[in-house]
């Protein structure tokens, strides 16, 4: 199966928000990433990241992304809620066809970590665990778990506006 092929099996991506974020994705017109918000004044009213990692976003040109995940379960969507950024979570449900867009990269980490770097998502086909992500498996195996955990991490980024109509549940 061609890299083409294989991201094909890919009917959505998530984004992890507050839905306190809502109001605000509908009149920017879609989910931006944080660098435009910040160049365009807009406040989020409940941001996931924290200083920290704005920081680290904004060092590795990651801030230029918006961030999407494989699945409706993030280590950091976690975080956020622990910490009490965000109190209501939702996931918003991004249409696959953002992984045709000009410029979308691929990180099989959280992609403001160290050493984590970014790919073209065409040539990240080869490195995404289809398996554990779109098929039936045993969860409670350790090494599925495993597995399932790292491809729980993994981001796709997208260097633009995702407008209103790609994402599925935006009236929450």
């Amino acid at each position: 199966m061609n890299a083409n092929d294989q991201l094909k099996q890919i009917t959505w991506l998530y984004h992890f928000t507050d839905r306190r974020n809502l109001p605000l994705i509908r009149q920017q017109g879609g989910l931006l990433p944080l660098a435009e918000l910040q160049r365009r004044g807009a406040i989020v009213p409940a941001p996931g990241g924290n200083e920290w990692s704005h920081e680290a976003d904004a060092l590795k040109g990651m801030g230029n992304y918006v961030h999407l995940c494989f699945r409706e379960s993030h280590p950091m969507e976690y975080i956020a809620r622990r910490d009490g950024r965000i109190q209501n979570t939702i996931f918003l449900r991004i249409h696959a066809s953002v992984l045709q867009f000009p410029g979308v990269r691929f990180t099989n980490d959280v992609s403001n970590k160290a050493g984590v770097e970014s790919i073209p998502i065409a040539e990240a086909a080869p490195v995404i665990d289809y398996q554990v992500l779109y098929t039936s498996t045993e969860w409670k195996d350790p090494a599925i778990k495993l597995r399932l955990d790292q491809a729980e991490k993994c981001e796709v980024l997208v260097p633009m506006l995702i407008p209103l109509n790609l994402i599925g549940n935006i009236n929450g």
